[in-house]
């Protein structure tokens, strides 16, 4: 019988979950065994897997779990070294030659388990079969926004916390740009799920959104326009091949209005980003890291941006994923053979 356990997450303020208790049931009515493990963070309550049906595990029992069992998580393992002798589905980070992408690799080679990567899962055309973008979109488009908020008061952007609703956060924002001309912002992979969700948050605070995707970058740059808009919004992966939109001279360039810069699909120590002003990942407590002054130059990249609105961005990506958890059944077929081809391949190249 396939056994799907499915982990707590062990990052700092990483709520999600990639199963809801509906989901989990339709896996056990096709005749899969799940067990969740209990969790102090998790935004869905254990109580709903119990009723379910699934069988329920200690927090971060994971690594003694049957060696059968294919672990389900979404974000990092801890990064202790152990190699890893199970099947684990979660986004991996390891393919664009990510230094601790590289290190999580040689751990599925020293113990014999293998990597199926979310980022891909994809259909027969290569378009991914589940995805949080929109509310990655979503909640960077508000975080960078809380960002130009804060330099309007002369300051470097504080914490942030989860949202409680949409509504709440959209009430929160409006208090805070209050007294404020509205800036323009410019939406690069506007006509993807994670531009389509930063879109949408500039036109509910009734930002003007200029909105590019391929046909307008398809010349390769340099892009001067994006420093004329005062917040610019990446959400496009980093991929061989992908333009430079920011590059470093920006930091410098008198001509420059820009004075954030969103980093929503943040891959910064990617060879292959788009954006050449910063080096690092940002996080909740310190979402901003200033790169230039006079006029400031902030950018935020915060790798987990859907965990702002847990509930909202769990429920959506698990009604997408469902289809094919109710496949793993078939792991060298459909979507996990082809995460299974590309984890070897990317295996065999160490």
């Amino acid at each position: 019988m396939t056994h799907l356990w499915v982990r707590a997450e062990q990052r700092p303020n990483e709520e999600r979950v990639g199963l809801t208790p509906e989901g989990a049931a339709a896996l056990i009515k096709a005749g899969i065994r799940v067990t969740v493990e209990e969790s102090s963070v998790r935004a869905i309550p254990i109580d709903g897997y119990l009723a379910a049906g699934c069988e329920i595990a200690a927090e971060n029992l994971w690594p003694q779990a049957p060696v059968d069992a294919i672990i389900f998580g979404l974000k990092e393992l801890p990064e202790d070294g152990t190699p890893l002798t199970h099947r684990h589905i979660m986004f991996g980070h390891a393919y664009k030659g990510q230094p601790a992408g590289q290190v999580l690799l040689k751990r599925f080679k020293a113990g014999g388990g293998t990597l199926y990567d979310l980022e891909y899962l994809v259909d027969q055309t290569g378009r991914r079969v589940a995805a949080f973008g929109y509310w990655a979109g979503y909640a960077g488009a508000a975080v960078s926004l809380k960002c130009w908020a804060a330099q309007q008061r002369g300051e470097i952007c504080g914490p942030v916390k989860k949202a409680v609703s949409k509504a709440a956060l959209l009430a929160e924002l409006d208090a805070e740009l209050t007294g404020h001309d509205l800036p323009s912002a410019l939406v690069i992979g506007a006509l993807g799920r994670v531009g389509t969700g930063a879109s949408d948050l500039c036109t509910d605070l009734g930002i003007k959104v200029t909105q590019w995707d391929m046909a307008e970058t398809a010349g390769g740059g340099p892009f001067p326009e994006v420093l004329q808009h005062e917040i610019f919004l990446n959400c496009i992966l980093a991929r061989p091949g992908c333009p430079v939109f920011v590059p470093a001279s920006a930091k410098t360039d008198p001509a420059r209005k820009l004075t954030v810069i969103g980093d929503i699909a943040c891959d910064p120590t990617s060879d292959f980003s788009p954006i050449k002003v910063y080096d690092r990942a940002t996080d909740w407590d310190a979402p901003a890291l200033r790169v230039a002054g006079n006029p400031p130059l902030d950018v935020t990249a915060i790798d987990n941006l859907p965990s702002l609105m847990p509930v909202e961005s769990s429920e959506d990506y698990a009604a997408q994923l469902l289809p094919s958890l109710l496949t793993l059944g078939a792991l060298e077929a459909g979507v996990w053979g082809r995460a299974k081809t590309e984890y070897d391949r990317h295996a065999a190249d160490l």
